[in-house]
């Protein structure tokens, strides 16, 4: 049975921003008999739709909340307090009440059966029994008594509001209000590289090694016209959203293993062929095109020396990232403080009945349904706190 929440009286609360934070929140509300009105100048939940290639990835089979905040750069000790009391079964058993079924993959992403964002937001959007207005909220301000709302065509009153405005644009509404906001930046990128993989672009490779300073990663790599991205990439530009550029990123794409064993057991090959074991054939004439060694020479015609090279290209190949790829980031660093947020009820410190969840906080995940985690989590809570305090 879904998490449940026990009914309240005739308070009026405003959440602004229709996204699945939002949402989830209001959901939460309106089921325990709240007034809730959403404010959003597009269309509710829209931002769901791009989610998992369109395939919505709901969650992450991480069932301990410790080990779940452990996928977040920021926000990861904030979160014990939120998953511990919505995590992923909570989230799972969310969906379930609405009539969302669904599957856990083989590297635990969590879908929905369907395969479907735009299923996914047309349940949601029906189960919502809420006031939905398309109104562009431009500022709140607090009053003695409650909060005004004001959007471009009216002015509105409540007793409490929920920012869920994301993390892109929509910190002008807090222009009257003293909150701290850290400047937003892209995050779960691909990046831009000083080296050429125009060549290559659209070619993969799998369990590609990574070490970024200090830092070690694992995962699929994709090389683009303008750098290399895919899910390794994504977390690298994570986890080094605020470093400075440029920086070094050395791949490995080979374990340790004889080279010299494989050049003598294939003599007769073209060394263009041999390596083509380990990785995509293009990605081997790139390689060796870039270290001005001949594809087409065959095994026993590369000396010592040469070997060395091709080796140390296959296990420390040195990549420089000069840039982010500007378009299509849905997920950013930045938002406001969590100094500003007590992590036990989602309120703003210094504002009583003002509640902050999902991206619009400086909270951000790794790829793979954290980030959504992130706001059916805080969304509750900010849910059940409002109820809880009425």
């Amino acid at each position: 049975m879904v998490q449940e929440l026990t009914s309240i009286s005739n308070k009026t609360v405003a959440v602004i921003g229709g996204g699945p934070a939002g949402c989830i929140c209001a959901k939460f509300l309106s089921d325990a008999g709240v007034d809730v009105t959403v404010f959003d100048k597009g269309k509710f939940l829209h931002t769901l739709l791009p989610t998992g290639g369109g395939r919505c990835n709901l969650a992450h089979a991480d069932f301990d909340f410790k080990t779940l905040a452990g996928n977040y750069p920021r926000g990861e000790k904030f979160l014990y307090s939120v998953f511990s009391k919505f995590g992923t079964n909570e989230t799972l058993k969310f969906f379930k009440s609405i009539g969302v079924e669904t599957y856990i993959q083989e590297n635990n992403r969590i879908f929905p059966n369907s395969n479907s964002s735009a299923y996914v937001r047309e349940k949601f959007l029906k189960s919502l029994k809420s006031k939905l207005i398309k109104e562009n909220v431009i500022t709140i301000t607090p009053l003695s008594n409650g909060y005004e709302i004001e959007t471009e065509k009216s002015k509105y009153y409540f007793d409490k509001v929920v920012v869920s405005v994301g993390g892109h644009s929509g910190y002008s509404v807090l222009k009257k209000l003293n909150i701290n906001i850290i400047e937003p930046v892209p995050s779960l990128v691909g990046l831009i590289t000083k080296e050429d993989f125009s060549s290559v672009a659209g070619v993969s490779i799998k369990n590609v090694k990574a070490k970024v300073f200090k830092n070690n990663f694992n995962g699929d790599l994709l090389f683009t016209h303008k750098g290399i991205s895919g899910p390794l990439i994504y977390t690298i530009s994570s986890v080094f959203a605020r470093e400075e550029f440029p920086y070094k990123v050395n791949l490995r794409f080979i374990d340790d293993f004889d080279f010299q064993k494989f050049l003598n057991e294939c003599s007769h090959k073209e060394i263009k062929n041999l390596l083509s074991q380990f990785v995509p054939k293009s990605f081997a004439l790139y390689l060796l095109n870039s270290l001005n060694l001949n594809p087409e020479s065959p095994c026993h015609k590369i000396n010592g020396k040469t070997r060395d090279i091709i080796y140390n290209a296959l296990t420390d190949f040195e990549i420089t990232v000069k840039g982010r790829v500007p378009d299509g980031e849905v997920v950013t660093c930045g938002g406001v403080d969590l100094k500003e947020i007590n992590p036990k009820t989602m309120e703003a410190r210094e504002y009583k009945g003002l509640y902050f969840c999902g991206e619009v906080l400086d909270i951000d995940g790794f790829c793979g349904g954290f980030n959504l985690q992130n706001c059916w989590s805080t969304g509750f809570v900010c849910a059940d706190t409002i109820i809880n305090k009425a």
